[in-house]
C-alpha cells in the first residue's frame, strides 16, 4: 500500500461517518498531538535499558498507538497536500546538510552549536 491508497481509504473512512467536519487542520493536530503523548505515556517511568525492549502487551500497544499517530499524520498532510514521505525525504536532506557526519558523529548538540566551532 502505498500513501495515496492510505489517503482514499481515510478519506472514506470519514466520509462513511459524516465526519469530515470534524476533521479540521487544527483537531486534527491536536488530535495528533494526544497520540504522541499516548506513545510517550508507553515509555514513561522506564529506565533507558527498560524502553529498547517490550514486553509483547506493551509492543501490541506501542503498535497500536503509533497506527494512530501515523493516521492523524496523514490526515493533517491531506488537508494541505502535503505528501508525508516527500516531507521526510526533504527533511532528511536538510538535516545531512545541517548535521554533516563527519562533524556531529557521537555528538547530540543542536546543529547552532556546531555553527559556533
Amino acid at each position: 500500500m502505498v500513501i495515496e491508497d492510505l489517503r482514499k481509504e481515510l478519506r472514506e473512512f470519514a466520509r462513511q461517518r459524516d465526519w469530515e467536519k470534524f476533521h479540521t487542520p487544527k483537531n486534527l493536530a491536536m488530535a495528533l498531538s494526544v497520540e504522541v503523548a499516548e506513545v510517550v505515556e508507553i515509555f514513561q517511568w522506564m529506565k533507558e535499558q527498560e524502553s529498547t525492549t517490550l514486553d509483547e502487551s506493551r509492543l501490541r500497544h506501542l503498535k497500536e498507538e503509533i497506527g494512530d499517530v501515523f493516521i492523524y499524520l496523514v490526515n493533517l498532510a491531506d488537508k494541505f497536500g502535503i505528501d508525508p514521505l516527500e516531507a521526510a525525504m526533504e527533511k532528511l536532506r536538510r538535516n545531512r546538510e545541517k548535521y554533516p557526519a563527519d562533524v556531529v558523529r557521537g555528538k547530540a548538540a543542536k546543529y547552532t552549536e556546531y555553527l559556533k566551532t
